[in-house]
């Protein structure tokens, strides 16, 4: 595909801001609104947000650009925890509490007197202008990826979607809330962002397909005609916003928008080009339909790559495949027992932020679990055991393969992630562990199977791989396959019997227990849901088959209904629903328990700031997991185990203090 300047991609500047103090005014009231002692509780959520914003004011520059959006999102989450205290100093605007003003320059244009938003105690500005600038942050980072590889594409594609979903929360939501707001804060202006980025981003899946060499001509036309209309869409109203936008600049603010009309004429040439483009697709795909058998059997943005594609594509399909592992991580387990999570509930209550830039471990509260289960389980999954395997030298086999059906160079490229996954495997094994780390051990290996899945069967190898489990609960019968699918089924089998063993060891007579215990056994129904799906792809032993697999389901959901205090929705949380398809794997029971989980609701106490900022953790939470869900973006990070350098997968070298715990930890498990 070519138009008059294929490579040209637009991206938006940050806002700038000033120093602001935000610890002491904030430590201040909350000793005085509710006690010296809650202040001590949220002293290190407050540093955290005050050192944030610090960073992000004076080190902004300095930093990489996935450094900076680690900055803002930590910031972004710390900010919602502390929202109820903006009220209170709203309230009390005229009694002792000391002001907070923030100030905020137009992204635009700066310089100018109507460039500049300042508000008192107006944390819906700052919230606001967070989420503008984590929009420009990673509108930033796709315009500067790579394009001319498939890996760059696909970053920057994924990266525009997560700008656009960015600017539509700040166009629905946050922007309206906004008082004194300048030009790039307005409803108009968000609203014109949204489309500027989702149309980039479909035009760079459109060339991911348009790229895909090993596709018959037949099955290119007909994977692509129908997405040419949609970028065109996208250009018209980004054309139409875009001058909607210069209109508000001329009559409202009254000052110069000198990029305006360089957009203008970019964004009529991109419209001009697709509505030729949609045209001729329009007809082609009018004289011919493409037969049956030619018709791919899936369609998503993940198998847009063909897998014998060229040596080039390698990295992306590895990274592509990160995709497949969902989020399904319950909220409060990972507050508590995660040490991959920087934000923590540790002893006597209190809330931990660790700094953006401290990389994990995180210290964890395993302290809650207890060593005996609790009495009340009297049924199957207290003795629901974890499946063994034999160990496995997966490293050498995927090696071997990227050798011979790439290259050696190929191979060097990804060693990083094969050697993280050989680690994990051999790690995940063993019996002296924490079950919160063998948990988050699990998590991890799952994730890097996800990423290798689209690579097997290594059929080109003389001697592929097998692997081997035993069955849970005859450990004499075992399946023996090359079938990545058995290896996921049985890691996933074994994250349900750990969270259901956490569960087991949560003291219920605390709420955090009953927090702990409830988010554990949701946790044990999610990884469920995927395991009965990934089951059906393996001949597994009988403790993978549909019949066992749903009768542990009921047995997770009798267990729900036992709680002193279920939450409304099956939420460990007050505020935070649950996942909708967690009950719908159990159909009609599963209908019945979530109808008699909402007749008890538990209410945050409006008294505990520490309830009010787990709330408030929450929401950032549920914010962020819907509009950054693109998790391979996460392999951008400076703390990500692996991590994209110079188009590599590699080992990220500043972990590898977290590497040397894992070969040195002799942690006891807690007994069965």
């Amino acid at each position: 595909m070519s138009n008059d300047d294929p490579e040209t991609v637009l991206s938006i500047p940050l806002k700038k801001t000033d120093p602001v103090e935000l610890y002491l005014p904030l430590r201040k009231l909350v000793a005085s609104k509710y006690s010296e002692s809650d202040a001590q509780k949220v002293e290190s959520v407050l540093q955290t947000l005050n050192k944030c914003r610090r960073d992000m004011v004076e080190r902004g520059g300095d930093l990489s650009l996935p450094m900076q959006r680690d900055c803002l999102i930590h910031y972004f989450q710390c900010l919602c925890m502390v929202d109820p205290l903006f009220t209170s100093l709203s309230s009390d605007a005229d009694a002792d509490a000391d002001p907070i003003i923030f100030v905020w320059y137009d992204a635009i244009n700066p310089e100018h007197e109507e460039g500049v938003s300042s508000e008192r105690n107006a944390i819906q500005l700052e919230k606001a202008a967070v989420l503008f600038n984590l929009g420009a942050i990673y509108s930033q980072i796709a315009a500067s990826c790579d394009r001319t590889t498939a890996l760059g594409r696909h970053l920057a594609m994924e990266s525009f979607k997560v700008a656009a979903n960015f600017f539509f929360k700040l166009w629905k939501v946050f922007a309206k809330h906004v008082v004194s707001a300048t030009l790039d804060l307005t409803v108009q202006f968000a609203e014109f962002l949204h489309h500027l980025f989702s149309a980039q981003a479909s035009e760079l899946e459109l060339q991911q397909q348009l790229n895909n060499n090993h596709a018959s001509y037949a099955l290119q036309q007909h994977r692509c005609d129908p997405l040419f209309s949609p970028v065109c869409d996208f250009y018209l109203k980004a054309n139409y916003l875009i001058l909607v936008v210069l209109g508000v600049a001329g009559r409202k603010h009254d000052y110069r928008f000198d990029q305006g009309e360089t957009w203008v004429t970019h964004l009529s040439q991109k419209l001009n080009f697709f509505k030729a483009k949609a045209r001729e697709a329009a007809h082609v795909t009018k004289s011919f339909i493409l037969p049956r058998s030619l018709l791919p059997e899936v369609y998503s943005s993940v198998n847009s790559c063909a897998l014998d594609h060229d040596a080039e594509c390698v990295t992306e399909i590895l990274v592509r495949g990160i995709c497949r592992k969902p989020n399904l991580q319950q909220i409060y387990l990972d507050l508590l027992l995660s040490e991959f999570n920087p934000f923590k509930i540790v002893k006597d209550g209190k809330l931990v932020a660790n700094p953006w830039d401290m990389p994990p471990p995180y210290p964890t509260n395993s302290a809650i679990l207890s060593s005996s289960p609790s009495p009340w389980y009297s049924n199957i999954l207290q003795y629901l055991p974890l499946k063994k395997s034999e160990p496995l030298n997966l490293y050498e086999s995927l090696r071997n393969y990227f050798v011979l059906k790439y290259s050696e160079s190929v191979a060097k490229k990804v060693e990083g992630l094969l050697e993280m996954l050989q680690k994990l495997r051999n790690e995940m094994l063993r019996d002296d562990l924490s079950l919160p780390f063998r948990r988050d051990c699990l998590i991890r290996y799952f994730k890097c199977l996800c990423m290798i899945e689209p690579f097997f069967p290594l059929n080109i190898l003389p001697n592929p791989p097998i692997f081997v489990w035993y069955n849970a609960i005859s450990p004499q019968q075992d399946s023996s396959q090359h079938n990545i699918h058995l290896e996921k089924a049985s890691v996933l089998f074994n994250l349900v019997a750990l969270c259901t063993r956490i569960a087991l060891s949560c003291n219920l007579t605390t709420i955090q227990g009953q927090r702990l215990a409830m988010d554990a056994l949701n946790d044990a129904s999610n990884w469920l849901s995927l395991l009965r799906f990934e089951s059906k792809k393996a001949s597994g032993t009988i403790d993978l088959s549909e019949p066992y697999t749903t009768m542990i389901g009921n047995k997770i959901s009798k267990l729900k209904l036992k709680f002193p205090h279920s939450q409304s929705d099956g939420s460990s949380l007050p505020g935070y629903p649950a996942s909708a398809y967690a009950w719908s794997i159990f159909g009609l029971l599963g209908e019945n328990l979530e109808s008699k989980m909402k007749s008890c609701h538990d209410e945050t106490d409006p008294n505990d700031v520490t309830e009010q900022f787990i709330l408030g953790y929450c929401k950032s939470h549920s914010l962020l997991q819907e509009v950054c869900q693109l998790r391979c973006l996460d392999l951008l990070s400076e703390v990500s185990p692996v991590k994209i350098k110079d188009g590599n997968l590699v080992a990220n070298a500043t972990l590898e203090g977290l590497n040397l715990a894992l070969e040195n930890m002799s942690l006891q498990e807690t007994p069965q």
